[in-house]
Order: C-alpha cells, then structure tokens, then sequence
C-alpha cells in the first residue's frame, strides 16, 4: 500500500501538504516553513487529494482548524 508524507505549514497550520513517501520538498523555495507531521496511507486520502498526487506528485490541502 503507498503511504504519503505529510507537512504541515510552521506560519499556517492549517494548510497541509502531502508528498510521496521519501520525496521530501526540494523544489519548494520556502521548505523551511515545511514541517514533517507524519504519514498517512493512501486510503486515508479523499479522491481530489489522490488525483493532485497522482499528477503532480503533491497536493495542499486546508485541514480543520
């Protein structure tokens, strides 16, 4: 099963940013405002959330506040 990793925003943690597993952030200009919070399974995403992965390898999502 494909597990993701998931980083959360130091200036707005609500806002989440999924990656494949390992990828880590080396194209993001501001990776220093990435936190890694942990893992999730691909089952545990909403399909707009896997489609975003599937075709560009990330997706942000606003998580409840």
């Amino acid at each position: 099963m494909q597990e993701f990793d998931l980083y959360l925003n130091s200036e707005r943690p609500t806002l989440g940013l999924y990656v494949k597993k390992g990828a880590g952030l080396p194209d993001l200009a501001d990776a220093n405002q990435w936190v890694l919070e942990g893992h999730v399974w691909r089952t545990e995403l909403p399909p707009e959330i896997l489609r975003g992965l599937d075709a560009n390898g990330h997706a942000f999502q606003e998580l409840g506040k």
